[in-house]
């Protein structure tokens, strides 16, 4: 398609939902390029490059920022066996000369442009001596065939993809990591999410650890893969983020679910009850502690999951051992008070609301729900769900509270309740759902309720107006040779 075709019909592509591969003869300001992309973002149409990209572009104190993770995975790649270069070329996520893919993924990822021309000095030890957007028409011979090559490979990859049964209103990515031994959600699962999706109008596509250049390409990410602050889920929800696209589970929720001092602090401050709980240093005094909160105590991790980092201890000498443990990771550590019960309450919440009411029960021989193995395994007690309007208000009550201290997305609530009262032990970002588990009692309506909470939120974006199917090809815009 020509630009000026693009630029002068606004409701060329009225009904779809189109991406936009901007092939323009200049991408300086005010041009027909520049202003071809500034339409598409305007008309929320998926485009590359962006105008953030071409100005960022323009000058290396604008793409600063981004040169010294560039020039790591530049260095991880020659480390692997790549040439030291002066001169590369990216066409999307694929560099000439070849074996630069760390690289070459990453700039993607940073500035969604066709082309990008990277200029390095240093040799073994790569520095960018600069970095810009190439037009496509310049490249000649060998450049020329490498790029016609990337963008087949690039618009083949995931934007022919078959239609739905029903036109695909939105694309949802479920970022999966298909090595995890113990998932938030089964494979069954995520088909069973996948089929629900398509009748509601929802592309869902799995996406995976190595794919985040690839994330601007949907409209919304589902993470079902374990989270940590310091792994590649965060690294999916930031730049979801970046995007502008809906995102369970955000990053401010894994800050704040990660972290148990936090949690303790924001739950003290609301007066939601929890098992006594006092944050300890190296220098406090385990003997007064556990004077306080009696015998046996838990020890915790502030950033355990899996009941990974927890500890019962009965005796002052086990406290000390333990806590000397696991001061090897961490300043600060939490003991909390020993309150046995036969099962923990999980209350799954959803937007503010509750999703659904298990009862998680402790496992074989073991004080939690969770029991490491010597292998390194988890094994897990029975799990019992029942309608949330059968569960006891007080857990449903205080479960709601809790999680909307954190946010509006997903979050899975673990409770004790005895003869004192009901007690909130975690707020988790990430929660297991499974369509056996979880989702026992509401079945389908599950996984219609997490679409629908991502639909609410895309239709939020876009002003209010009604969906608009996804377009299942990229558009190519060109200009007139002599055009500007």
């Amino acid at each position: 398609m020509r630009i000026r075709d693009y630029l002068t019909t606004p409701n060329l592509f009225t009904g779809r939902r189109p991406n936009i591969i901007n092939l323009a003869r200049s991408y300086a300001y005010q041009s027909e390029g520049y202003y071809a992309s500034l339409l598409a973002e305007a008309r929320r149409h998926r485009v590359a490059p962006t105008v953030q990209a071409m100005v960022e572009l323009r000058q290396k104190s604008l793409y600063a920022h981004a040169v010294p993770e560039l020039e790591a995975a530049m260095q991880r790649d020659i480390e692997a066996g790549a040439a030291p270069v002066e001169r590369m070329f990216v066409a999307f996520t694929t560099s000439l000369p070849r074996g630069y893919d760390r690289f070459a993924k990453l700039l993607f990822d940073w500035f969604r442009a066709p082309v990008i021309e990277a200029e390095v000095t240093g040799g073994i030890k790569p520095k960018i001596a600069s970095l810009r957007i190439v037009p496509p028409h310049k490249l000649k011979g060998e450049e020329r065939r490498f790029f016609l090559a990337a963008l087949d490979q690039h618009t083949s990859r995931r934007w022919t993809a078959p239609k739905t049964k029903t036109a695909a209103k939105w694309s949802l990515a479920v970022l999966i990591d298909p090595k995890e031994e113990e998932p938030p959600s089964s494979p069954a699962s995520i088909k069973r999410l996948a089929a629900v999706a398509e009748r509601m109008g929802v592309e869902v596509e799995p996406i995976y650890p190595n794919e985040i250049a690839s994330l601007a390409e949907f409209d919304a990410l589902f993470i079902r893969a374990t989270t940590a602050i310091d792994n590649f889920p965060y690294r999916f929800a930031r730049r979801a983020e970046q995007e502008g696209m809906p995102v369970i589970d955000d990053t401010e929720s894994m800050i704040r679910c990660t972290n148990k001092v936090y949690l303790k602090e924001l739950l003290d401050n609301a007066r939601i009850p929890a098992p006594r709980t006092e944050i300890l240093d190296e220098k406090a005094s385990f003997a007064e502690v556990m004077e306080r909160l009696g015998s046996p105590v838990v020890l915790k991790a502030p950033d355990g999951s899996f009941s990974r980092s927890v500890h019962k201890v009965s005796t002052l000498e086990e406290f000390q051992a333990t806590a000397k443990k696991l001061y090897e990771e961490t300043a600060l550590i939490l003991a909390q008070e020993y309150m046995p019960t036969q099962f923990d309450w999980r209350v799954g919440v959803l937007g503010g609301e509750p999703l659904f009411a298990c009862q998680y029960k402790m496992a074989r021989g073991h004080w939690q729900i969770a029991k490491q193995e010597k292998d390194g395994g988890l094994s897990f007690g029975d799990v019992t769900t029942m309608a949330v309007e059968n569960a006891p208000k007080t857990v449903i009550d205080t479960a709601v509270r809790s999680a909307r201290l954190i946010g509006d997305g997903l979050y899975g609530i673990d409770l004790k309740e005895n003869e004192r009262g009901v007690f909130v032990i975690e707020v988790n970002d990430n929660p297991n759902l499974d369509h056996d588990d979880e989702g026992e009692i509401l079945k389908d309506e599950l996984w219609r309720r997490i679409i629908k909470w991502f639909e609410g939120r895309l239709e939020k974006r876009m002003g209010g107006a009604a969906a608009a199917p996804v377009a299942p090809a990229a558009t190519l815009l060109f200009a007139k040779a002599g055009a500007k």
